[in-house]
């Protein structure tokens, strides 16, 4: 059933598409906008292999690949698991996480070794590649074949589509890189493009747009309210806590950092099946096919009628000839208490409510919305609704199924945009270049090193944009820098600088000094990572005529003086540099470049 923006657009026609690549299921949503009409929102519900009665809006999120070649997709994928003539690309997705959400179920950090392996030969990007450009194909021909003259108005505009990609709360410009690559190998943007047609939204974002789209009597949502989203996936649960700004017209603005944790469904099919190996171990059944298929079957069935009120709970995975009632096998049917089934939740309810509890401490919540696949669990649902409502929050349900509301809260975030302020999750920085003071910096003199100028100086982390900053559309910061070049009349220098942004990403404050004496090539200490560079031309701005000489060295050196402008086009950062000539400010371009070191 489509859902209808409730105001006119007022942009240009488009069509706007929405993928929400999950780690289990993908979901594409799309509207066709004309001026000054009312939106419908619509989603992708016939995809091959999967009947076209059953109006599923949502494919497993599968490639089957055959000496390197991706042959079968989604549902056509599937029946080829077991097969030994294929591999299998799937739960691919937490591949792609950064390191900070890369916990095993014990808070430890994991490695892409608890996955199913990539088909050899095949890139994590060339994976993504494949299936955008199969659920692209998909998408155009539905569109197609269920909108009047389909044809000739996806032809008339697909050239200038937005395409939303709903990521995870916890990924970055990196993450985003990866799939701004995987886009344009598919074919769907050009690299000239890319910039402009592509967009990247956090699934909690998406998740709050549609959750009061499909709650139009949240009588609670007052100005002043603050209330909690949670959107539990596959692979991750991400939680966003909003300020309602306004009610007519609803504006929201995110209230702290958001967070994000690798937990979510597939960590309870992964308990499953070490309980199903413990409890069939010696039986007839204990082989990796048959315990694969009771997997497959807890995933599809039984997981999503558990509620804990049942004694014991079956799962069917065979015919009537399949019985060994020492293992609670009879007839093809698997038997499990409530506590054996309970056991494979206890690991990933505890991370989602510790993230919960964390996000929503020191802030008075009354209500937390609960979507996503894994979110509409009876088990976690009532679970969360006794331990989260224990201590005063509210936890509420959409009124529609929200399997898809990361796919259709993109389309209408990209028609409305409720949200207007947004949390930076990290401190971001520079290493700057400290003049050593002996008075100050006595016990760093280990550390210090002589800049080309010949003066003696530290590294500090010099914080720019604090952690929980609200970034807005009226954002703006000026960061003034002297950088301290060799010879700009030297051959070999080109006149590009680069400015190194980082990120502090641990639970600690972040460090002022650095120590960067025992750390090469850009490798930094922990808790550090290098997220961007920003790219900017001196060229022009160098004056060969104004160099200085070391006088230690005799080598030349000059002084840019530079300032870095950093500002917000809609969600998309983008930077220049500012410089004075003959006493005039002068202001020129400059390149983000993404670090896509996975």
């Amino acid at each position: 059933m489509a859902y209808r923006v409730d105001k006119p657009y007022e942009r240009n026609e488009a069509i706007i598409l929405a993928f929400d690549i999950g780690t289990t299921h993908t979901a594409v949503s799309f509207s066709h906008a004309i001026p000054g009409e009312h939106p419908d929102v619509r989603s992708v519900i016939k995809w091959p292999g999967q009947p076209e009665a059953s109006g599923d809006s949502k494919i497993p999120t599968i490639i089957a690949y055959q000496d390197g070649e991706a042959k079968y997709f989604g549902a056509e994928a599937r029946e080829f698991l077991e097969d030994e003539d294929y591999e299998i690309a799937r739960w691919f997705k937490p591949r792609l996480h950064p390191a900070s959400m890369k916990l095993d179920r014990a808070g430890n950090g994991s490695d892409s070794s608890e996955y199913p392996p990539l088909p050899r030969g095949v890139s994590l990007v060339e994976v993504y590649s494949d299936f955008i450009r199969y659920i692209y194909g998909v998408t155009k021909n539905f569109f197609i074949n269920n909108t009047p003259n389909g044809q000739q108005t996806w032809s008339r505009l697909h050239d200038q589509m937005p395409i939303v990609f709903c990521t995870p709360n916890g990924w970055d410009l990196c993450q985003h890189a990866v799939l701004t690559d995987a886009s344009i190998r598919a074919g769907i943007a050009a690299e000239v493009d890319a910039e402009d047609c592509l967009w990247f939204l956090t699934e909690g974002e998406a998740s709050v747009h549609y959750a009061l789209a499909h709650n139009k009597t949240v009588d609670w949502l007052n100005q002043g309210t603050i209330f909690a989203v949670t959107d539990v996936g596959g692979s991750t649960v991400d939680s966003t806590l909003y300020h309602c700004q306004s009610r007519s017209p609803l504006v929201l603005e995110e209230v702290c950092a958001s967070a994000c944790v690798q937990a979510g469904g597939i960590f309870v099919d992964q308990t499953i099946r070490e309980i199903l190996e413990r409890k069939l171990n010696g039986s007839e059944y204990s082989d990796h096919e048959s315990i694969s298929l009771m997997v497959r079957q807890f995933e599809q069935k039984t997981k999503r009628a558990f509620d804990g009120s049942q004694a014991t709970n079956v799962i069917q995975f065979g015919s009537s000839k399949d019985n060994d009632k020492v293992y609670d096998i009879v007839k093809g049917k698997l038997t499990l208490s409530c506590e054996e089934i309970e056991e494979a939740y206890v690991s990933v309810i505890f991370s989602i409510v510790d993230s919960c509890n964390t996000l929503l401490a020191n802030h008075m919540v009354q209500y937390l919305i609960l979507v996503g696949g894994f979110g509409e669990s009876p088990y976690l649902r009532g679970q969360l609704k006794c331990i989260l409502g224990g201590k005063g929050t509210e936890v509420v349900t959409v009124e529609e199924p929200s399997k898809k509301a990361a796919a259709d809260g993109a389309v209408i975030w990209y028609l409305t945009e409720l949200v207007e302020g947004r949390a930076t999750r990290f401190d971001y920085g520079i290493i700057h270049a400290t003049r050593y003071n002996p008075s100050l910096h006595e016990k760093y003199k280990d550390i210090s090193f002589t800049n080309a100028d010949g003066g003696k100086y530290i590294s500090t982390f010099k914080v720019l944009i604090p952690k929980d900053t609200i970034l807005n559309a009226q954002w703006k910061i000026l960061v003034h820098k002297t950088r301290v070049l060799l010879d700009p009349s030297d051959p070999s220098f080109d006149g590009e600088i680069v400015a190194h942004i980082l990120s502090w990403r641990g639970k600690s404050p972040a460090p002022h000094i650095l120590d960067l004496s025992q750390f090469q090539s850009w490798e930094l200490p922990p808790g550090l990572a290098e997220t961007i560079q920003i790219r900017a031309n001196l060229g022009a701005i160098l004056n060969p005529a104004k160099t200085s000489l070391n006088q230690t060295t005799g080598k030349p050196y000059c002084d840019a003086n530079i300032s870095y402008e950093f500002s917000l086009k809609g969600m998309k950062l983008r930077a220049r540099i500012h410089w004075t000539e003959k006493g005039v400010e002068q202001v020129g371009p400059a390149s983000i470049i993404p670090i896509t070191k996975l």
